[in-house]
């Protein structure tokens, strides 16, 4: 195994693995392998009250009924508040972030609805806010134009004041925003390339500042595409995804990689997961 190539899956306890995020799951699995890199797990467990109970096990006894082994421990957001306040205290020092009193009614009709949602005009910029005063905390941004390459999708790039404005990361509820965890724990984990579903594509811009606020490189990114249901939407919890049959572990896999553009030779859809996965790592070093 090399030092050089490190990959990660990352869901959200929000319910079981699906077809969707099998295919994510098995995206990162295989461009890590594919490079004899290692692949790591991360929990990101920010928000409790959109988490399911059990899920996490859910979680991980399907990536292991998957052959989806994965290499060193398991690392749990939930775990890692301290260093999450460490980094929003020295954004807020080094002036790159500030306190916002905005509740959403305000922002409902104070700010301009764009591509990405609503864009925060910065309204609280300048204002100074009462320690017991509830309030988020938001990165200011800048109107330079933040491009990076994906793998799959190629070129990409936003101007996050004008099309999103200063964001979010850390709630008003208490709750840090997963663009903040997310670009610390890439870092602490020397994540060397993102691979993940297309729908987060939008949120690399903004990952990629803060990575230059706190001195973090950054990854080479790669998103692969999103499984939709009939009606075109996303699989997933609010689409009512059904849960992975880990009974069917064979034909789950062979319906991802036929996803990601793999072909799956007959006598291999009775192999064992892991023999399935070896020979897909042999055949993905031809993608991406």
């Amino acid at each position: 195994m090399t030092e050089d190539y490190i990959g990660r899956f990352a869901p959200s306890p929000t319910g079981p693995l699906h077809i969707g995020s099998l295919v994510a799951a098995v995206g990162s699995y295989l461009q890590a392998k594919s490079k004899n890199g290692k692949w790591l797990v991360r929990i990101e467990d920010l928000d409790p009250p959109r988490e399911e109970p059990g899920a996490i096990d859910k979680i991980l006894r399907s990536l292991e009924a998957h052959g989806l082994h994965w290499d060193g421990e398991i690392v749990y957001q939930s775990r890692r508040h301290e260093v999450y306040e460490a980094a929003i205290k020295q954004l807020i020092e080094n002036n790159f972030a500030y306190s916002c009193t905005c509740s959403r009614k305000k922002l409902k009709t104070s700010t301009t609805p764009g591509k990405f949602g609503l864009i925060y005009p910065g309204s609280c910029r300048n204002k100074t806010v009462q320690h017991d005063q509830k309030s988020a905390i938001r990165v200011l941004t800048h109107n330079r134009r933040i491009d990076f390459f994906d793998k799959r999708t190629g070129e990409y790039g936003q101007q996050l004041e004008s099309e999103i404005g200063d964001f979010i990361i850390k709630r008003a509820d208490g709750f840090f925003a997963y663009q903040l965890a997310v670009v610390i724990d890439d870092a602490w984990q020397k994540i060397t390339e993102v691979v993940r579903g297309e729908d987060l594509l939008d949120n690399t811009p903004r990952q990629i500042h803060l990575q230059k606020l706190l001195d973090f490189p950054t990854p080479d990114y790669c998103h692969l595409p999103v499984v939709k249901n009939e009606l075109g939407q996303k699989l997933s919890k609010q689409t009512h995804a059904p849960a992975l049959d880990d009974r069917q572990v064979a034909k789950n896999l062979v319906a991802a990689l036929k996803y990601l553009g793999l072909q799956v030779l007959n006598e291999l859809q009775q192999a064992s997961p892991e023999e399935i996965l070896a020979q897909a790592a042999r055949d993905w070093k031809h993608y991406y």
